[in-house]
């Protein structure tokens, strides 16, 4: 069972790059963010077209996610339960694999936070602090759960390029990095760091300066497994290749294998 996750930074413009990649990548799922498009205007018609099924939640301008999947998703969540949100930054289903059973997706797009000081990075916190009350539920009820996503948070120094010049810089504040070892805390495994990885390894580079050239990035794009399926990790890497398509995310995807 393969897994992905993409933030597309607009699929209107991403559209064709994800459909390409999916025709090279024949993943069982992926989860998307920053969609930024209203659910009228979600092109479903097109990934239907292609064999998957298709789950969506989206504003305007902002924000928005996906869960796309070769099998019907089930027993569909939108936003984080609990968690009072007009953005849409959440999505979860079921999906039954031939080896696996049931596997429990989650697709989040975490507030950027942008400073440290701000009332946007105090709803980083509410919100991080809803989503760990709201994934203790899901994994008491789906032992197999795997959390995807842009976390907007850049694990430890090792995940940054430069970590003296970021260090207590947004993505890299010790609250946020606290918050992602509480996910951790809840039984959850890092599927990118269970396996020794090439050094210097980003998911995200910044359009400015030459960033992804110089590759010069930080590793904010996760994929996180329960501990029932701490085991059945085959593989997970970063897909660089789409961020040198013309017009890219600024996110590359990030790619699981399960089985038994």
């Amino acid at each position: 069972m393969k897994l992905s996750t993409w933030n597309v930074n607009s699929l209107a413009v991403r559209l064709p790059q994800l459909m390409e990649w999916l025709a090279a990548n024949p993943v069982d799922a992926i989860v998307l963010q920053e969609t930024k498009l209203t659910d009228d205007k979600f092109p479903h018609e097109v990934l239907l077209e292609a064999g998957y099924q298709v789950q969506w939640f989206g504003q305007k301008t902002y924000n928005g996610v996906a869960l796309i999947s070769r099998q019907p998703a089930t027993d569909i969540v939108k936003n984080i339960t609990g968690f009072a949100d007009e953005q849409a930054r959440a999505i979860a289903g079921t999906l039954q694999d031939e080896q696996l059973g049931e596997v429990r997706v989650i697709g989040c797009y975490f507030p950027n936070g942008q400073a440290p000081d701000s009332e946007k990075f105090a709803y980083k916190m509410n919100w991080l602090q809803g989503l760990h009350a709201w994934l203790k539920q899901e994994l008491n009820n789906h032992p197999q759960t795997v959390l995807m996503g842009d976390f907007n948070i850049a694990p430890t120094d090792d995940d940054v390029h430069d970590p003296v010049a970021w260090k207590d810089q947004i993505h890299c504040t010790v609250p946020e990095r606290e918050h992602f070892q509480q996910l951790l805390g809840l039984g959850l495994a890092d599927a990118f760091r269970l396996f020794e990885q090439p050094p210097k390894s980003w998911s995200w580079w910044d359009y400015r300066n030459l960033a992804f050239r110089k590759n010069q990035g930080l590793r904010i794009d996760h994929i996180l497994v329960s501990e029932a399926l701490k085991s059945r990790v085959k593989s997970c890497v970063i897909d660089k290749q789409p961020r040198r398509n013309e017009r890219p995310s600024d996110h590359a995807p990030v790619v699981v294998e399960l089985g038994n």
